[in-house]
């Protein structure tokens, strides 16, 4: 077949048709869905239809280029041709505004957003990935573009959505953001019924991407490093620092080192000693005491020894010839004394009582008062209900059906929110006036908003009933109500305009956020929907130096907790709190502690009143009986803590509660004790001859009073050493203490021994104790010795230290050494800190607070990272070196808070992060008047308020210098709207302590909330950790920087208080060594041997805290000061007695000494205790029983233990022993007494006539 002419010249003809088919399609691709905007949207009132438009593009009206520059750069080039007029790009402009608010802290993420719908709006290429399906005839001639489907490349959508801020993007999602992906994002973001797209946009995802030409000439926003924050994208985040491990608990072989290496030690011990003593047991018979001549130490010891008697006998002596005149004149001295008590003040504040005005967090305190307020008051409930019954949500925009606690059934928050209502309208009284909840709470945008802060989930419903019950749906479905509003007010707490249909606010009506983790409680994770409690926070105002204002809102709270206490629903469980619960609740506990307290001294005073006496008869009970004098002893105690008390207040000391109820218990067993000695030393003392009554007297003072001297000053000067502790409450209680010891003495070696005088002539007169105008007919009657007295002299102290008892006594001082060793051993275990808990009666409401507030709150207390004054803001290195936006440093304050995950369990508000957002060209946020300057809100609608910044590169960048300052204060009074959520105002108004006239910007703070706490332990690390935080910031920052939150000042005292117990006890232990050693007469071994002991018993009491879970604080600390002294009592006197013991061995001046001040320590210490003591346990306090009744029966048990079976046992081996030539050292008893008689008269008759 051949070729038909002219068919070559078909080809070029063929070529160009098929060429013109294609262009002609290639121009079909390239036009418009639509142009311009047309009729009201049906779906979004507000919001208009697009007008249907097949043509090409068109040029943009030149009036649109900034906006087009601003909304989307990738189409601003050439002739500008789109598919969208101005109109529209002001509509996008609106839209994006929302979008905006949540992503500005990520451009990337917003950018990214902006360029999926500057492609839907206004490409020129619309219908390569769009086409419209659902048209509308408008009144105009034109067409409404109802519905269009939009086709998507899965591998653009999937990197739009990994590229962004997941979190942030969750928002937009309108599901949580676990289950939020690219495609259900998209699909949400473009559904009608999201309540912001005013027509259907139907997302068609493809393999093939028909996107793309904008994006590529869009900046490179993204690359993991710059254009997201930190905080908002990991990717953007540095390397982070991995906290150290802590460090594992020291053992070996699997046991615990100290456990251990203490029990080897004992063992090693007890080896060494049995050997030892068998040894000398088997050699005992040629063992005699070293005659080795006296040093001159000791010689010099021995002079002052007797220069003590002789000159407390000739006192003595003194006290009983002139009675009346020592009587009155103590008398007019104690008055003079006690006349202070009329200038006494009680320290109640926890802060004065816990925290010295010296310590770090008291000046963190006090800077944080001064620069930004006092921290608010607050009344809280925890909300909880009986029943159990859980129910589903099932979003109507699909999704994974949500789960909702009872907790959150409707009904269920109706009726809280009725509480809460009931709540808001109390009306207490206050000096005649009315006072109400919006009169003390807290309004931070008043007077434009004066709704008081009530941090509640109902506020997300803004505490109406009507919202609550909010309903967007029809005859068969759903579309929104309080299910949806609810999950997305806890993603976006700040929002002004919940993305639903329900077009709802999530801002507070105070005009802040409620975020849930305050507001809910017993959830996991952060699948809020599962809480099982609802907390509402009610913050109060606080007033420093107001007291009338403060006043009206201690009224208030005490109206609250009357209207708690009677609150009834059988559907809520309700535990509350006020600011003043704990101290009304402290307060009450005293009080109903007063008649368990009564009943406990009057058992010590009845039994002290009867056991001074020794009864020789039936026929002469009222004669022998001393129950006047043991009545005048008790008042001599108690005069001398008054005397205590009033001189210290003469110069304005505060007293505490830990002095008045702690000291007199103290000063009871110190004087009780040297009561015992002087009244029962006479009543087994006989009358030499020709001795007169005042002369025996004085001899038995100048006997025992070295004892009771040596006891007394070293505890007084170990209580004033106690005074150098920083802990306030230990400093009173120390310094009170150590002067009512030593007021105590002197008035019993003055005024009780007088009154000794007076009671002896009674009795010696046969006069009636009591009714001394009554006498008894003379007779003889046989003395004889207490029963007491024989026990100890007779039984115990042969039985304790007789030769054949030898291997018991080694059995019994070894047991005394397994205890120390056990008590070492867990010393490094007692618990640091107080439970809260401990310090309410037991029937207290607020137990039940503490409880529901460890088992549902997931949020500690709020902590301020304070930036104090002279920080430059407006240099871009010290913004950088603060804030958590992109560019800003990865170790700037925010990052490192951001970062610290231990310590901080949320993202910090940071106010100048914040302050940048507001101040952007791209927001509606900041603008002012062209003419004035003056500041134009968001909401004002006025062509005069121009941007504070140009759209320009310059104008998107920071603001620096004079333009920092210029803004800032617009943005700290700017209230937030709904054009505008970031606003300072409200968060912020305190936040930032500005200078006057704008000079700039001094003190600073950025606060979030520490992890939960439930324990001291986790307060005490929380602080410990929050410091250690605010080091390293400052470091980086190279400006002071701390951290402070409300309860440092209380807690602060553990960071160091096991080290002040060392401290303050071995100054103690140190000052009764030398006291002990220049009393007893140079003895330097017998007074280590009274600090051991007492060294021992303090170690014992830590075991005993241990073993009785007795934590270590303010509390146990002056307890343990005490106890301190008490040992003095239990020793020194048993150590004084072996130390003038005249015997031969070391045995015999111990049961001697043993024997003779055995009875009196035993009857004036613990038995005078023991009684009152196991009264305290019947307190309703948890305190008294923790802290009073367990350490106080510790004290006694373990201070009679040692002083009256471990000292004379540990004496009886290793005491000193006697020098051969040592005066004194071959005399008798009644040689000694002889001596003292004659020294004594030589001494009294020069001064005296007879």
């Amino acid at each position: 077949m051949g070729v038909l002419p002219g068919g070559r010249r078909s080809w070029p003809l063929l070529f160009f048709i098929l060429l013109s088919e294609g262009h002609f399609r290639w121009v079909e691709a390239q036009h418009c869905v639509w142009y311009g905007e047309c009729g009201e949207s049906e779906k979004v009132p507000g919001k208009k239809y697009n007008c249907n438009y097949t043509g090409p593009s068109l040029p943009l009206d030149p009036k649109g280029y900034d906006l087009l520059t601003e909304l989307c750069p990738g189409y601003d080039y050439g002739e500008r041709r789109l598919c969208c007029d101005v109109n529209q790009l002001n509509t996008l402009k609106g839209s994006l505004q929302l979008p905006l608010q949540f992503l500005s802290r990520c451009p990337a993420c917003f950018f990214n957003l902006m360029n999926l719908f500057c492609e839907l709006t206004c490409s020129p290429h619309q219908s390569r990935f769009m086409n419209a399906t659902k048209f509308n005839a408008t009144k105009i001639n034109s067409t409404n573009v109802l519905e269009v489907e939009y086709y998507i490349g899965k591998n653009f959508s999937n990197g739009e959505f990994r590229a962004t801020n997941v979190k942030a993007l969750a928002l937009l999602c309108g599901k949580d953001a676990k289950d939020c992906n690219a495609t259900n994002w998209i699909q949400y973001m473009f559904n009608i019924n999201n309540g912001q797209t005013p027509f259907s946009i139907i997302p068609i995802f493809s393999g093939t991407s028909f996107l793309g030409h904008a994006a590529e000439r869009f900046p490179p926003f993204y690359d993991g490093s710059g254009p997201c924050s930190c905080q908002d994208c990991a990717k953007a985040c540095g390397p982070k620092p991995v906290p150290p491990p802590l460090p594992p608990p020291w053992t070996i072989l699997g046991i615990d080192a100290m456990t251990l290496i203490m029990w080897i030690s004992y063992a090693a011990f007890l080896f060494i000693f049995i050997g030892a003593v068998l040894g000398a047991w088997s050699n005992s018979t040629s063992l005699s005491p070293p005659q080795v001549n006296a040093s001159c130490c000791e010689t010099l010891g021995e002079r002052f020894e007797n220069a003590l008697r002789v000159l407390f006998s000739s006192w003595g002596s003194f006290c009983v010839r002139r009675p009346t005149l020592v009587i009155l004149g103590s008398l007019i001295l104690v008055a003079a004394s006690s006349g202070g008590l009329f200038f006494m003040r009680i320290t109640t504040d926890p802060v004065e009582l816990w925290s010295s005005p010296s310590s770090q967090a008291r000046q963190e305190k006090d800077y944080f008062d001064s620069h930004f307020g006092p921290f608010f008051r607050t009344a809280q409930l925890i909300i909880t209900t009986p029943l159990t019954d859980t129910f589903i949500y099932s979003p109507y925009f699909g999704g994974s059906d949500v789960p909702f606690g009872a907790i959150l059934d409707k009904d269920i928050l109706h009726q809280v929110l009725d509480l809460q209502l009931s709540i808001e309208g109390l009306i207490a009284t206050y000096e005649g006036q009315s006072v109400t909840l919006k009169d003390i709470c807290l309004a931070p945008l008043a007077p434009f908003n004066n709704n008081c802060t009530i941090l509640s989930v109902l506020n997300y419903f803004q505490n109406s009933h009507a919202v609550l019950d909010h309903v967007v749906g029809d005859d068969f479905y759903v579309y929104a109500d309080y299910h949806s509003h609810f999950l997305y007010c806890v993603s976006a707490p700040a929002s002004l305009n919940d993305t639903t249909m329900l077009h709802d606010p999530c801002l507070g009506t105070y005009g802040g956020p409620i975020f849930p983790w305050l507001a809910l409680g017993g959830y996991d994770e952060t699948n809020y929907n599962n809480a099982t409690a609802l907390v509402i926070t009610f913050p109060l105002n606080n007033y420093l130096n107001d007291s009338v204002r403060l006043g009206k809102a201690l009224a208030w709270e005490q109206e609250f907790i009357k209207f708690m206490k009677n609150f009834n629903n059988p559907n809520l469980t309700v535990a509350f709190s006020a600011e003043r619960s704990i101290e009304d609740e402290i307060d009450r506990e005293s009080n109903s502690d007063v008649g368990t307290i009564v009943i406990s001294y009057a058992i010590m005073f009845i039994y002290i009143s009867l056991a001074l006496g020794h009864i020789n008869s039936c026929r002469r009970v009222m004669v022998d009986s001393k129950i006047s004098l043991g009545i005048a002893g008790i008042l001599i105690v108690l005069s001398s803590v008054s005397s205590s008390l009033g001189l210290f207040s003469y110069f304005g000391v505060p007293l505490t509660l830990i002095v008045i109820e702690v000291i007199p218990f103290l000063v009871l067993a110190v004087g009780v004790d040297n009561i015992f000695i002087i009244v029962q030393t006479y009543q087994r003392d006989e009358r030499m001859p020709q001795e007169e009554l005042h002369q025996q007297i004085g001899r038995i003072l100048g006997d025992v009073a070295p004892s009771m001297f040596l006891s007394s000053f070293s505890e007084t000067v170990a209580f004033f050493l106690g005074a150098l502790s920083n802990m306030p409450a230990v400093r009173t209680f120390s310094l009170f203490a150590g002067l009512a010891v030593f007021i105590d003495f002197l008035l019993q070696i003055s005024c009780f021994v007088s009154l000794l005088g007076l009671d002896a002539q009674r009795q010696e007169g046969n006069r009636l104790d009591i009714f001394c105008c009554a006498k008894l007919p003379d007779g003889q009657e046989e003395k004889k010795d207490s029963f007491l007295f024989q026990f100890f002299r007779k039984i115990f102290a042969p039985f304790l230290l007789k030769e054949w008892v030898r291997p018991i006594i080694v059995s019994i001082l070894d047991f005394f050494v397994g205890i120390l060793s056990f008590s070492i051993s867990v010393v490094n275990k007692v618990e640091i800190g107080l439970d809260q808990k401990l310090s309410m009666p037991d029937d207290s409401y607020v137990l039940e607070y503490f409880k529901n507030l460890s088992m549902y709150l997931h949020t500690g207390a709020p902590v301020y990272f304070v930036v104090e004054d002279g920080h430059n803001y407006s240099s871009p290195e010290g913004q950088n070196a603060v804030c958590g936006g992109v560019g800003c440093n990865n170790d700037s304050l925010v990052q490192q808070v951001y970062g610290a995950s231990t310590t901080v369990a949320f993202t910090p508000s940071s106010w100048l992060d914040d302050y940048f957002d507001w101040v952007k060209p791209q927001s509606s946020c900041c603008r002012y008047l062209n003419a004035s300057g003056d500041f134009c809100n968001a909401s004002v609608v006025n062509p005069s308020c121009v941007h504070c910044r140009p759209m320009t590169p310059s104008g998107k960048q920071r603001p620096e210098g004079d333009d920092f300052m210029r803004f800032l204060p617009m943005f700290l009074s700017d209230n937030p709207n709904v054009k505008c959520g970031k606003g300072g105002h409200a968060a912020y108004a305190t936040a930032v302590d500005l200078r006057p006239k704008g000079a700039g910007v001094g003190a600073t703070y950025f606060m979030t909330y520490h992890t939960i706490l439930k324990e001291s332990p986790d307060y005490i690390e929380a602080l410990k950790m929050a410091r250690i935080l605010a080091d390293n910031i400052t470091q980086t920052m190279g400006h002071k920087v701390f951290a402070y939150s409300i309860f440092y000042v209380f807690y602060e005292q553990y960071l160091t208080i096991a080290r002040d117990t060392a401290v303050n006890l071995g100054a103690s232990l140190a000052a009764i060594f030398l006291v002990s050693a220049v009393l007893l007469g140079f003895e330097l071994w017998s007074a280590a041997l009274v600090s051991l002991t007492i060294a021992m018993i303090l170690v014992n009491m830590l075991g005993v805290m241990w073993l009785w879970s007795i934590s270590l604080n303010a509390i146990s600390l002056v307890n343990l000061v005490m106890c301190c002294g008490i040992s003095v009592e239990f020793c020194s006197h048993i150590v004084r007695a072996f130390s003038v013991s005249v015997k031969p061995s070391r045995a015999e001046r111990a049961e001697e000494a043993l024997a003779h001040m055995g009875s009196s320590v035993f009857s004036g210490i613990t038995l005078t205790k023991f009684g009152g003591i196991l009264i305290l346990a019947l307190s309703k306090s948890q305190i008294f029983q923790v802290f009073y009744f367990r350490m106080f029966l510790a004290i006694v048990l373990l201070g009679a233990a040692h002083g009256l079976v471990f000292l004379p046992v540990l004496l009886s081996y290793i005491g000193q022993w006697r020098r051969a030539d040592a005066p004194n050292f071959t005399r008798s008893p009644r040689q000694i007494a002889c001596s003292d008689f004659f020294y004594f008269n030589l001494f009294s008759s020069s001064q005296v006539p007879r």
